[in-house]
């Protein structure tokens, strides 16, 4: 019922701009991947030349070397409008995952602080957050409908 939400507050503002700042840092590394250096280049230099001498098969490195550009692109454009939200947040993670393994794989003291750590943060945070309070998004305004 619409008496029963809340004013938009910290928490509303909080995962507006928290949803806004990993949205955008990863779907404009994944319009630059796609679009500037392309998906094949992408996986041809990031992960099947670096990562040739490892345990990793090849089939393994080409796919997801040329599948995380796309990923991160759309998956960064829906956590920024709020559009499925968990699933797009666990796709961002997955790639978190892997890209963290592949540094630490390569680099055994790898620091996390650069990239990783902070969109990590950024995503716990706006998983965690509460739902209902996130207004400005695609999802609380189908959420908002869908209880009027």
């Amino acid at each position: 019922m619409a008496n029963d939400r809340k004013p938009f507050d910290g928490w509303t503002w909080a995962l507006f701009f928290a949803r806004w700042v990993l949205g955008l840092t990863f779907g404009m590394a994944g319009w630059w991947k796609c679009f500037g250096l392309g998906p094949v280049e992408h996986a041809r230099g990031y992960f099947v030349e670096g990562f040739v001498d490892t345990w990793i098969p090849a089939f393994l490195l080409w796919g997801l070397g040329v599948a995380i550009p796309p990923l991160e692109l759309i998956a960064g454009a829906l956590v920024c409008i709020g559009f499925r939200l968990r699933e797009s947040l666990v796709v961002l993670g997955a790639i978190l995952v892997i890209v963290t393994y592949g540094h630490l794989l390569l680099e055994p003291l790898f620091s996390l602080q650069g990239h990783i750590f902070i969109r990590l943060a950024l995503l716990l945070f706006v998983l965690a957050g509460p739902r209902e309070r996130d207004f400005l998004s695609v999802d609380g305004l189908l959420a908002a409908r869908g209880s009027g």
